[in-house]
């Protein structure tokens, strides 16, 4: 039987609490920064509490930090690492685009997408005017065969998109559609988690969306946000936004060749465009997958991993799997863009 890849001895340094040592994932993720502990029965709670400066100091230089060999045996100690590595409490998840189940408090489900099913790379709530700056996730079951979590270095992905490509975003920005009550994706109910409408338009109104209410019930919105961003705190640029995510050629032939037999472009569940509502050619798309192809890191998760991601620096997805695997969800730290 073939054992998890491990850190090599190699590149680990034990820290000036001698508590964690560091490293990357070799050989299975060498670009993946990894903490784990040094002797036995390492609080990881405390020990981030205490060392949250040089937890950020990595998590800006790397994207992502796997925490490897805690004991993080429940939701709720989940959500108190969480809290000692951000500042503030933990978000609610709103403008819901996946479907999730709450299992504790602001801890959900990473998805309940089917199995069989890949998610492609995404920084979380993107598409928001109000996004997280940290997104974790914590690995109860892993699955018997695949349900990885890729992650993907956004920067980096910036530097795969052409001049072009990049000069007309910047000019027109991009625009996300939304359509809901066709009974395809969430409901507006599930999405804006309420039943009056009336709630629904402010959110929208704080949130720099258009919306339109339809027949039946049924509701259509739109935003338009930028392609690329400036982290607020390393100030690098970042490739940050939802564009090939949501657009429909990047579903799978069979869901797509499905949709568009059902409905007309304009009332698919999901689609972008550009800022100005004009169509992204098919060869931008590619470009646009290429990229975050070139760079996705992939590593087998272990019970009890936690992975730390900066939402803006790195985009995260989910591989197809076999059997049952649970890995739960929490954000922190909200975001206001104001202009990117």
């Amino acid at each position: 039987m073939l054992r998890p890849a491990s850190i090599t001895r190699k590149t680990l340094t034990v820290s000036s609490d001698q508590l964690v040592k560091t490293g990357y994932l070799e050989p299975q993720a060498p670009q993946l920064f990894v903490i784990q502990p040094a002797v036995l029965r390492v609080d990881l709670v405390p020990w981030i509490q205490n060392n949250r400066t040089k937890v950020e100091e990595e998590l800006f230089r790397n994207g992502a930090i796997l925490f490897r060999g805690f004991e993080i045996g429940s939701a709720s100690q989940f959500e108190q690492l969480i809290c000692a590595a951000s500042s503030g409490e933990l978000m609610e998840y709103r403008e819901r685009s996946s479907p999730r189940s709450q299992v504790s408090g602001r801890i959900y489900s990473s998805t309940d997408h089917p199995a069989d099913q890949v998610i492609f790379p995404h920084n979380e709530h993107s598409y928001s005017r109000t996004f997280p700056m940290k997104i974790l996730f914590f690995c109860k079951r892993p699955a018997t065969k695949g349900g990885e979590t890729p992650i993907v270095d956004c920067r980096k992905v910036l530097t795969h998109i052409s001049a072009e490509t990049r000069a007309r975003f910047l000019q027109k920005r991009w625009m996300y559609v939304r359509n809901f009550g066709d009974g395809f994706g969430l409901s507006w109910q599930t999405a804006f988690q309420t039943t009056n409408r009336v709630e629904v338009e402010e959110y929208c109104r704080r949130g720099d969306i258009q919306y339109e209410w339809k027949d039946h019930d049924r509701l259509r919105t739109r935003q338009v946000r930028s392609a690329i961003a400036v982290h607020p705190k390393t100030g690098g640029s970042v490739w940050f936004n939802h564009v090939a995510f949501f657009h429909v050629s990047t579903l799978e032939a069979e869901t797509r060749n499905a949709l568009l037999a059902e409905f007309k472009e304009d009332e698919l569940p999901n689609n972008t465009y550009y800022g100005d509502g004009s169509e992204i050619g098919e060869d931008v798309l590619d470009e646009i997958r290429e990229a975050y192809r070139r760079e996705t890191i992939r590593f087998n998760w272990r019970e009890e991993d936690v992975l730390m991601l900066d939402n803006m620096l790195t985009a995260h997805g989910r591989s197809a799997f076999v059997g049952k695997r649970e890995v739960l969800v929490g954000m922190s730290e909200p975001f206001t863009r104001k202009s990117f």
